[in-house]
């Protein structure tokens, strides 16, 4: 998912250094993710050389590498809602509502 990511905002910065930057991550790390990716996929999604653009491969597969992403976000809200908070947020959540509902 991290490989999708990186070469989503890889796509909006056309920088590899700015892109890594606002993933967190070196650029060394950006730039192998990418081309691990380049290689799962088949081909360069981007020219390198003498500016960054993507390649007619990474235009096809943008759209769907967005979805992707689009997905795996709806996925964690998803799971968010359905999984249990942890006891300790339970507690302090009981507090609270004990506490705008004094007993008579």
């Amino acid at each position: 998912m991290q490989q999708v990511r990186y070469f989503l905002t890889l796509c909006e910065e056309l920088h590899f250094t700015r892109a890594a930057h606002r993933c967190g991550v070196s650029q060394p790390s950006l730039t192998i993710a990418i081309s691990v990716l380049e290689r799962e996929l088949g081909g360069a999604l981007f020219d390198r050389k003498p500016s960054i653009a993507l390649t007619e491969l990474g235009r096809v597969v943008r759209p769907y590498l967005d979805e992707i992403a689009r997905n795996a976000d709806h996925a964690r809200e998803v799971a968010r809602t359905l999984t249990p908070r942890p006891v300790a947020d339970r507690s302090a959540r009981q507090a609270v509502d004990s506490s705008d509902h004094p007993s008579n």
